[in-house]
């Protein structure tokens, strides 16, 4: 009979280190990648926001310079860099996909937004060299 009462005191002795553990959440949580992915992710996505807002601004200025060439020579100077800036746009966009806690390709509605506003600015810089190129090299590209 003895034994039967001190079998919840043995159970709870036996239970307390684990409710000790429990006890502080934040202590428990740091061993979860997941968690720690949650606490980084704001910070990755201002900094991803900030990286494409800076190759938009250097898309921008590249289509402005191509824009202010008067003669073919001087749009043929200016290809390989405008070039360059375009397939920095491209990496860019492509370096912006994330992985959520699942494994799954995730993207916030802000960088979906600049991916967009990025792609826009490619597809003019695009119809902007087409339309400036000289005759002789539209003809030959049709």
């Amino acid at each position: 009979m003895k034994s039967i009462h001190c079998l919840p005191l043995a159970l709870a002795l036996m239970m307390a280190p684990c409710l000790g553990f429990a006890a502080d959440p934040a202590q428990h949580n740091e061993h979860h990648p997941e968690a720690q992915a949650a606490r980084k992710a704001p910070a990755k996505a201002s900094e991803q926001a900030a990286k494409m807002e800076a190759q938009i601004k250097t898309m921008r200025e590249m289509h402005e310079k191509m824009m202010r060439a008067k003669t073919p020579e001087e749009r043929k100077a200016l290809m390989s860099e405008h070039m360059k800036t375009m397939h920095d746009g491209m990496s860019t966009m492509n370096g912006m996909m994330g992985m959520d806690a699942a494994g799954a390709k995730a993207m916030s509605p802000q960088a979906m937004q600049k991916q967009m506003e990025m792609m826009q600015m490619m597809m003019q810089m695009m119809m902007d060299r087409m339309d400036r190129m000289d005759p002789a090299s539209a003809a030959s590209a049709n």
